[in-house]
């Protein structure tokens, strides 16, 4: 009609700006249910998305704080690493380790604080160290409290050994500690190497011998005519160098890494201490996880220690080639003639607590 012909002029009338095409009914519906069929995809995606995040057991990635003091080519640092990895294996990636090495975080003492605080998740640290925080842990100090590497081990990963463990989480006072035992790492015997031969305890009369600010080992030495001297690590190179003093004890891989050897040329393996290494985590973060994330832990945690032990023995073994060929002398005296000496010390520490699991220890066989 005319009428129509005028609307159609008008909608394309260059006047009207662009030209407006006017389409069929069939085409319009196509359309309209296309945009409508895109939104409510795009509805249904979302709430999908949102109730999967929310739903329970559903949960973001954990990551643990984990720090210690050794250098990054150390066993134990090696074994960490691992525990990390077998943790994120066996979650399935909940749950990670950060780990800072190398005195990161502070040393041992500031990370034991730090686990106390809950701002640190993992740390590993010395029994002798323990022995602040929580005092039946001294015990660990006592010389000659076993009575070979398997009487050792026995202990460790048998009950006596989960029940040491335990008793982390409570000081002496009753009070929590804020700890977590996990597991025990290997640090092998602390024997001593001197500047000149100690084959009997006799020889020991008169010599300085540098020892950690720890009274058991203090009263040990002196016990066996030594004259006890706390020095920090650090300083204990120069101090051999020097002759501020005679000597020290640790064990093998500590002497080699530390190039002590180089001021000492006799090591007499004696080994009058075995003071395990701790894997400890803040009871604060540990009450957080689930049975499940505490099941993939302790996992993770015990497969770390049984690689760490075959670290150890590799990194001993291999230190004392490096001594030897440094020209060391490795002196197998008679361990039974230390032992009688040192007993004084032993007497004098056994109180209390400590005297009752020394007693528990001693009762334990090799190979239980």
């Amino acid at each position: 009609t005319k009428w129509e012909e005028e609307k159609k002029e008008k909608l394309t009338s260059p006047r009207t700006g662009p030209i407006i095409t006017i389409m069929t009914k069939g085409k319009s519906y196509f359309w309209v249910g296309l945009l409508i069929g895109v939104i409510l995809t795009s509805f249904t995606y979302s709430y999908l998305g949102r109730k999967q995040l929310s739903s329970p057991g559903q949960k973001s990635a954990r990551v643990l704080k984990m720090a210690h003091g050794l250098p990054v080519t150390h066993p134990v640092h090696e074994a960490i690493m691992f525990f990390a990895k077998r943790l994120e294996e066996l979650s399935g990636g909940q749950l990670s380790i950060q780990v800072y090495p190398s005195g990161q975080l502070g040393n041992e003492t500031k990370c034991l604080e730090q686990l106390q605080l809950g701002t640190l998740d993992l740390t590993k640290t010395s029994a002798g160290v323990m022995g602040n925080f929580v005092n039946s842990m001294k015990v660990f100090s006592v010389p000659y409290i076993f009575r070979d590497e398997d009487h050792y081990w026995s202990v460790l990963d048998g009950k006596l050994g989960g029940e040491l463990l335990d008793i982390l989480a409570v000081q002496d006072s009753g009070a929590l500690s804020g700890f977590k035992g996990v597991c025990y790492y290997d640090s092998g015997s602390r024997n001593f190497y001197t500047n000149i031969q100690v084959k009997k305890p006799a020889d020991l009369k008169g010599l300085k011998i540098r020892t950690m600010k720890d009274p058991v080992a203090m009263d040990m030495v002196q016990a066996l005519g030594g004259s006890p001297t706390p020095i920090p690590w650090g300083e204990l190179y120069t101090a051999l160098k020097q002759g501020v003093v005679d000597g020290a004890e640790n064990n093998p891989p500590s002497i080699v890494s530390s190039r002590h050897y180089e001021a000492c040329k006799f090591l007499a393996m004696d080994h009058h201490s075995r003071i395990p290494d701790i894997v400890l985590m803040s009871a604060k973060k540990w009450d957080t996880l689930s049975l499940q994330e505490q099941g993939w832990l302790m996992d993770a945690a015990k497969e770390s220690k049984e690689l760490q032990k075959k670290l150890w023995k590799k990194a001993s073994d291999d230190a004392m080639d490096v001594m030897r060929k440094n020209g060391v002398t490795i002196l197998d005296v008679e361990t039974a003639l230390f032992k009688k000496a040192s007993m004084p010390a032993v007497e004098k520490n056994l109180h209390g607590k400590i005297k009752e699991l020394y007693e528990k220890i001693q009762t334990v066989s090799s190979g239980e």
